[in-house]
C-alpha cells in the first residue's frame, strides 16, 4: 500500500522579537550569518521535531525577490534573466546543512527535505504583468531549474527529497495571458533537474481550477490542493484524469487560513483575538485538532484512494501569531496522519 507522506508549504512564524526588516537586511547581504542561519536552523527544527517528514525549509523571504534579486543582478546572469548555475543559490538549504549533519550523526540518516521554488509564471507576472514574452518566460523557467540543480549538486547531509513548483496566480490571476502549450512547456523546463534525479515534483496551486495544465506536464508528478479551508476544491477534480497522466495528489489537511479561524474566534467571544489571545490556543485545542485533520485525510482517501501521496497544512503558517501555536497546529497533523495509516 502506497505511504502517505507528510510535508508542509514553508513559511514559519519568526521568533518573538525578530523583525521582518532585520530578516530582509540580512538576506539582502546574501551571505552566511550566524544569527540569520540559527533563526533558520531554529525553525527548521521545530518542523522535524512536529513530526513532519518532509519539511520545506522555513521561508523567510518573498517568494519572488528570493528569486528576482539574483535573476536581475547582472553580475550573476550570463544574459538576461538566465542565472549562472554558480550563482542560483537558496541561502536557506547552506543554512541548513549544520543542523542536517548534526541530526545525521546522531540518527545516522539523512533528513529528507522539500524545496519550494517560485514557479517561472508566478516571477514573470511579477516583472512584467500581463504582457506576453514567451522567450523570457522560457529563460525564467532555466533559471528555476538552475536553482534545483544547484541545489542538488550542493545537498551533503540532507536528501533533496520533493521539489515544490509555487505557481498561485495559475487559474486566480486574470494576467495570465499564455497558452496553455507554453506554460506546460515553462513548466517542464523548470523542473527538468528535478525530474532527472527522480525527484517527485509537485506544483502548489491556490487554485486547482486548472489543475489538468499540471496533468499534462510531463515533469510533475503531484498537484497540491488547498482543500482543508475549501472542501469543495476536491469536487474540481477528476480522478481518472489523475489516474490517466499518471499523477498524484497532494492534499492539504489543516487550515492554514488564520485571519479566518481568528474571526470566527472574535465573533464567538465579540472581542479581538489578536490583541486579547486568551483565545488564541482554542485554534489548535478545539478548531483545528487531530481529530478533524484526520476527518478531512479520509474523505479526501475515500475519493482518491492511492493516488495521495502527501498530506499536510493548507499553506504556509508565516502569519501565524508564533511559533509554538504552528508547531502544535504541524503536531496535531502528524498525529493525525499517524492514526489514520494504523487504520488503513
Amino acid at each position: 500500500m502506497a505511504e502517505i507522506i507528510f510535508d508542509d508549504i514553508g513559511s514559519f512564524p519568526l521568533p518573538a522579537g525578530t523583525s521582518k526588516e532585520w530578516m530582509v537586511d540580512k538576506f539582502s547581504e546574501k551571505k552566511n550569518d550566524a544569527g540569520l542561519f540559527r533563526i533558520i536552523n531554529d525553525a527548521f527544527m521545530k518542523k522535524v521535531e512536529a513530526g513532519v517528514e518532509v519539511p520545506t525549509y522555513p521561508q523567510y523571504q518573498d517568494m519572488n525577490e528570493q528569486f528576482l534579486s539574483i535573476i536581475r543582478d547582472s553580475d550573476c546572469t550570463e544574459e538576461p534573466f538566465k542565472v549562472k548555475l554558480a550563482n542560483a543559490r537558496i541561502i536557506e538549504l547552506e543554512a541548513i546543512e549544520s543542523v542536517a549533519k548534526l541530526y545525521r550523526e546522531e540518527y545516522g540518516e539523512k533528513l529528507d527535505v522539500r524545496v519550494c521554488v517560485t514557479g517561472p509564471l508566478e516571477l514573470y507576472l511579477k516583472e512584467f504583468g500581463g504582457t506576453e514574452y514567451v522567450d523570457i518566460l522560457n529563460v525564467l523557467a532555466e533559471s528555476v531549474d538552475r536553482f534545483v540543480k544547484n541545489s542538488l549538486s550542493n545537498a551533503k547531509d540532507f536528501n533533496i527529497r520533493t521539489i515544490s513548483i509555487d505557481e498561485p496566480s495559475i487559474g486566480i490571476n486574470p494576467q495570465v495571458m499564455f497558452s496553455d502549450n507554453d506554460l506546460v512547456k515553462a513548466m517542464d523546463v523548470a523542473c527538468s533537474s528535478a525530474k532527472k534525479a527522480g525527484l517527485d515534483v509537485e506544483i502548489h496551486l491556490h487554485s486547482p481550477l486548472h489543475y489538468k495544465l499540471a496533468c499534462q506536464a510531463e515533469n510533475i508528478s503531484v498537484i497540491g490542493v488547498e482543500s482543508a479551508a475549501t472542501p469543495s476544491y476536491l469536487d474540481l477534480i477528476e480522478k481518472k484524469e489523475i489516474e490517466d497522466s499518471d499523477s498524484f495528489l497532494r492534499v492539504g489537511i489543516a487550515r492554514t487560513d488564520i485571519f479566518n479561524l481568528v474571526a470566527v474566534l472574535n465573533e464567538k467571544y465579540n472581542t479581538n483575538v489578536w490583541k486579547d489571545q486568551e483565545h488564541m490556543e482554542e485554534i489548535i485545542t478545539q478548531m483545528e485538532t487531530p481529530e478533524i485533520i484526520k476527518k478531512r485525510l479520509e474523505k479526501a482517501y475515500s475519493i482518491f484512494g492511492e493516488r495521495i501521496k502527501y498530506a499536510g497544512p493548507d499553506c504556509g503558517l508565516g502569519s501565524w501569531p508564533g511559533q509554538d501555536i504552528a508547531a502544535q497546529l504541524l503536531r496535531n497533523a502528524a498525529e493525525s496522519l499517524a492514526d489514520f495509516k494504523k487504520g488503513l
